[in-house]
Formats: structure tokens, C-alpha cells, sequence
């Protein structure tokens, strides 16, 4: 597909779609908050509790990257 192969569609989607949901999801917990008017420690908790996975996917790719040289 336009010259590329299945391996670097797949990296692109996986590096740059994946990166952007993320993002995306951010915002998403962003506007959870100022719709629920949950002050500065609901928002703290949301971020805490919606953002760990966010972090632990990120993580996942970083220490793969130090171990494996990927």
C-alpha cells in the first residue's frame, strides 16, 4: 500500500495512532473533570486513577525499548 510494507504500517499505527488516542483520552479525562466540577482533588483522583494505564502502556514501551533495543 502507496510503497510501504505491512511491518511499517503497522509500526506507524502502533508508534503514532496509539500515541494519539492517548493523548486523546487525556483530554477526555480533562473534560470529565470540568464537567463534574470535581475541584482539585477529584480531578487529582481522576487523573490518578484514569491516567495509571496511560502511564504503565508508556512504561511498557520504554523499558522494552532499554531491554530489547527495539
Amino acid at each position: 500500500m502507496f510503497g510501504f510494507s505491512e511491518e511499517q504500517i503497522a509500526w506507524f499505527g502502533l508508534t503514532f495512532g496509539v500515541s494519539a488516542f492517548m493523548l486523546y483520552m487525556v483530554f477526555i479525562i480533562i473534560q470529565l473533570a470540568r464537567e463534574s466540577k470535581a475541584g482539585r482533588f477529584g480531578s487529582f483522583v481522576l487523573f490518578l486513577a484514569l491516567g495509571v494505564g496511560l502511564v504503565g502502556f508508556a512504561a511498557k514501551g520504554i523499558i522494552k525499548w532499554f531491554i530489547g533495543g527495539e
